[in-house]
């Protein structure tokens, strides 16, 4: 009996220790590059890239359970590669739910990858019930890394808070701003009063979907694909009262319609590609790049072949020219998905390539500087509260 307690005992720790270990093996798996750092650029797009205030408007690493403050040999980012790849101000999204089965054509909203994740990576009991609480949980920790970056990292909260980066970074460009934002608003949890929760975490930014249909309205992958519900249009005006941008990456097509009716400041739209070089259920139609353009808002391209129909540098720049002839350039952005479970030409360290490619596609120096990251600046010190 003690002989075959024992064995039971083994196995337990055995099982276990498979558990805690699948968050990593699934990162390793899921966020991916096509070719390992070090990522060469020509001499004048390095030259021109050190100069630049490199901005990117998407990111997920808040799911993982990597250390944000250590390098590592796998996933996009964390703080020693953002600062190799002069990055200046990186939104990091905050994951609460995606179903089983995630595709891009038809999700329901009945099912939950996350959960499990949460438990297999030692996240509070309290986040394994409640979307709120894992927004929340992944708000602490991005906090915490800050307070434990030794000022290589700061979260920004405010327009004052924003401008005294810049400052800093100008004379320090070692050193990074962070913004918080939400991959959908199902962590409301139906409770409008919850806005207010988000907000005093520091999220500015808000997504409405994600791959599912929610209280909100309808998701580009969801089962209706709807538009915004009563609930939403309360949600929408809470956000801009508060001062936080509406996002519309993922967002069904009737749901962009919808808001863009309602919206009174600029939205965004955090991660995208365009039809124009890539059709796709959730790239932005002509259309929708005006008039998400007429509100003084901002389309962050992917890099990720769902965004741009090919893992290249070439077919992320062909997006970027195409949304810029359409709409100018003071209306695009970089808007990676890095860590979002995708595959991508670089993790964040290579994104001088990026700059080369935009030089060879003829954009001029100053169009690159607002592509790369000044247009970010620009709407952020624009729409930040005070």
């Amino acid at each position: 009996m003690r002989k075959f307690l024992l064995a039971l005992l083994a196995l337990g720790v055995i099982v276990a220790g498979v558990f805690f270990s699948l968050p990593s093996l699934i990162d390793r798996h899921m966020n991916t590059v096509a070719s390992p750092a070090p990522y060469p650029a020509s001499e004048a797009a390095t030259q021109l890239h050190q100069s630049l205030f490199v901005a990117d408007l998407h990111d997920d690493a808040l799911l993982w359970q990597r250390d944000l403050l250590e390098r590592h040999d796998y996933g996009h980012s964390d703080l020693p590669r953002l600062l190799e790849g002069h990055v200046g101000l990186q939104v990091f999204s905050t994951v609460t739910k995606t179903p089983r089965g995630l595709n891009y054509q038809s999700n329901g909203a009945d099912s939950d990858n996350i959960t499990l994740l949460a438990m297999a990576q030692r996240w509070p009991r309290a986040t394994w019930n409640s979307l709120l609480e894992r927004a929340l949980y992944q708000s602490q920790k991005l906090q915490q890394a800050a307070d434990a970056s030794q000022g290589r990292m700061h979260l920004i909260r405010s327009r004052g808070d924003l401008q005294n980066f810049i400052s800093a970074w100008q004379q320090n460009p070692q050193q990074l701003a962070a913004i918080l934002a939400t991959e959908g608003l199902h962590p409301l949890e139906g409770q409008l009063e919850n806005v207010d929760r988000l907000y005093d975490a520091g999220f500015r930014i808000a997504g409405l979907t994600h791959f599912f249909d929610n209280e909100i309205g309808g998701s580009a992958h969801g089962l209706v694909k709807g538009g915004i519900t009563p609930f939403g249009r309360e949600v929408v005006a809470r956000l801009e009262q508060k001062g936080m941008l509406v996002d519309l990456a993922h967002a069904s097509k009737p749901l962009i319609d919808d808001v863009l009716a309602i919206a009174k400041r600029p939205v965004l739209v955090s991660h995208t590609g365009v039809a124009g070089t890539c059709p796709g259920p959730r790239n932005l139609s002509d259309a929708h790049l005006k008039a998400i353009a007429a509100t003084g808002g901002l389309i962050g391209i992917g890099y990720w072949d769902a965004a741009v129909c090919e893992t290249s540098v070439g077919a992320i720049v062909r997006a970027i020219r195409y949304a810029a002839d359409k709409v100018g350039v003071e209306h695009v952005a970089l808007g990676s998905d890095f860590d979002g479970t995708v595959h991508a030409p670089f993790d964040t360290s290579g994104l001088a390539q990026l700059t080369e490619g935009l030089q060879r596609a003829g954009f001029k120096p100053n169009e690159i500087a607002a592509i790369m990251g000044g247009n970010v600046q620009r709407l952020l010190l624009a729409s930040l509260p005070e």
